[in-house]
Parts: structure tokens; C-alpha cells; sequence
């Protein structure tokens, strides 16, 4: 028998090179981008970094200037019927008619497809079938997510595209919809999710590619990317007098960065025994008092910091 190299799959999404403007506005300057099947993939980035008009531009609804986007192996210029058939898609924000019911919306877009879901199937995965006999106009902002989910899954898609799937939601219901999405990926399927949040990228996603600018600044696992920043803890603070400047912070022992934001400080340290000790003495030898302290592990949100000098809400 003669031995056969395995054959390599077929990326679920392959991006080269990928440009689009509006107007004045470089959206995506020259995006590249591999996701693999069954990866959960996060683009993370602050509002206007570009995330959305890529996953658009993905899912066939903008044209990009220039560049090269493959999904499921096939380009939407020559295989739109096919490629419609085989993704799923949930917008920031979806328009249901209010006045048609739940049930009678998921059976309005059960009627797109030839094969998938029962109605009544996508509902129970989304667990909103109580809700199904309900006016559209009289769900919550959770609800209405559950709902725009129930629409994408249908046609029982390979490919998930969810755009910032949880924005505006309470707490509860955001972890509701997160559990939702784990559920999707522990069948198989593929999800790319844009999201400002960075706990749900880190619960949810195997690797994450940050952006800014229209560009890819940082690309890995949650757990490698916060490992890039060589520190263990992060210790955060705030003076009542703002005496001890940013600059005494870096003296301290085993200190990585010093970030200042008003009277609050952010160190990024390795050995969290030696720096605070180290610091609380600095301090009291000044008879500076602290507002308030705390330390943490460090996130995602820590990292673009450090990439970008800047938090990402605030961007």
C-alpha cells in the first residue's frame, strides 16, 4: 500500500489582502485572515475598526475594493446561490415586522431554504418556544437576539457570521446568548464573531485576531495573547493625591508598564509578592494615601491597551 499525505481541509474562511473605503474612510487596509473549521474565531476591535464591513464584505452583502475572500471553499462571484445556502447570519441589528409572531417569523425564513430546521426545532435550540405564539413588538432586546439566532441556524448553516451578537443586552441575557454560542461550535459549526466585549471573546472564542485601523494588530488564542504581555497580574489604583507620578511606578521592582489614566494607575506586573509590597512602601514613605486598589488577572482589553495605547470602549 502506498502511503498518502492527509488531505488538508478546506479553510472555512480565507481573506488575502482585503481593502475597502468609504468616501475619506479606510475601513480595511489590506486584511489578511485564515479561520478553520469548527474554530469559533473573534474579531475584536473598538467601533469603526473595520470588523463589520469585513464580515459584510464575508457574507456577500459589500464588495470590496480589492482582495481575495474564499468561504467554504467558494467565491461569492461564482457560487452565491451555493454559499447562501451554507451560512448563517446575524446582524448587529435585525428588522422583524412587529406584528407577525415568533413562530410565523422563523416559518417566514424556513420558506428560503429547501432543507433545514422545523420552525419549531430552531425555536426550542434558542429556547424561545414559550415565546412563540408572541407579537414580535412585545420581546425584550434578549428575546429579539434569541430570535435573529433562530433566523440564522434554519437552514442549519456550516458557517455562523454573528456581528456583535450580544450589544445592548443586560447581563443575564448576554450569557444566555453566550451559552447559545458555545452550543453552536459543540456541533461542528463554524462561528466568527465580532465583539467589543472582552470577556465574551475569552470565554468564547479559540483564537482571536484584534483590530484596528482596518488591520489585523494581534493574532492568537485569548491565552496567547495575554501571555504576550509578559505579566502575571495587573494592579490597579488610585491616589487620593497624585504626588506619585507614573514615572516612581516604573522603579518599582518587576514592574513591565505603567499606564496612567487620570488619578487611576495600571501596572502590569510578574511577581505580584515583590511589586506590591514594593509599592505600598513607596507609598506610605510619601504618607500618600490610596482611594481605592485592586488587582486581576490580565485580559484582552489589557492587551489592545498595550498594542494601541488606548482602551478599547473608549476608542
Amino acid at each position: 500500500m502506498i502511503a498518502t499525505e492527509p488531505i488538508a481541509a478546506v479553510p472555512a474562511l480565507h481573506i488575502r489582502a482585503l481593502h475597502k473605503s468609504y468616501k475619506d474612510v479606510r475601513a480595511v487596509d489590506g486584511l489578511d485572515l485564515e479561520v478553520a473549521p469548527g474554530e469559533c474565531f473573534g474579531l475584536l476591535g473598538p467601533n469603526g475598526a473595520g470588523k463589520t464591513t469585513t464580515i459584510e464584505i464575508c457574507e456577500g452583502l459589500t464588495q470590496p475594493d480589492s482582495g481575495e475572500v474564499v468561504v467554504l471553499g467558494r467565491r461569492w462571484d461564482v457560487a452565491r446561490d451555493w454559499l447562501r445556502r451554507r451560512i448563517g447570519v446575524s446582524l448587529q441589528e435585525t428588522q422583524f415586522s412587529d406584528k407577525l409572531t415568533v413562530l410565523e417569523t422563523v416559518a417566514l425564513f424556513r420558506s428560503f431554504y429547501s432543507m433545514g430546521l422545523s420552525a419549531e426545532a430552531a425555536l426550542t435550540k434558542v429556547q424561545l418556544t414559550e415565546k412563540k405564539a408572541a407579537r414580535v413588538g412585545q420581546l425584550s432586546g434578549g428575546q429579539k437576539q434569541r430570535l435573529a439566532l433562530a433566523c440564522a441556524l434554519i437552514g442549519e448553516p456550516e458557517l455562523l457570521f454573528l456581528d456583535e451578537p450580544t450589544t445592548g443586552l443586560d447581563p443575564q441575557s448576554r450569557r444566555q446568548l453566550w451559552d447559545l454560542i458555545a452550543g453552536f461550535k459543540a456541533e461542528g459549526r463554524t462561528v466568527i464573531l465580532t465583539t467589543h466585549y472582552m470577556e465574551e471573546a475569552e470565554r468564547l472564542c479559540d483564537r482571536v485576531a484584534i483590530v484596528d485601523h482596518g488591520r489585523i494588530i494581534a493574532l492568537g488564542s485569548p491565552r496567547e495573547l495575554i501571555a504576550s504581555l509578559g505579566a502575571e497580574q495587573m494592579v490597579e489604583f488610585r491616589l487620593a493625591d497624585g504626588a506619585l507620578g507614573a514615572e516612581a511606578c516604573r522603579a518599582v521592582p518587576g514592574v513591565h508598564d505603567v499606564r496612567q489614566d487620570g488619578q487611576t494607575l495600571m501596572l502590569r506586573v510578574d511577581q505580584l509578592h515583590q511589586s506590591l509590597p514594593a509599592l505600598l512602601s513607596g507609598l506610605g514613605a510619601r504618607a500618600i494615601p490610596i482611594e481605592e486598589m485592586r488587582t486581576r488577572a490580565p485580559t484582552l482589553e489589557d492587551v489592545f491597551v498595550a498594542l494601541t495605547g488606548r482602551h478599547l470602549r473608549d476608542a
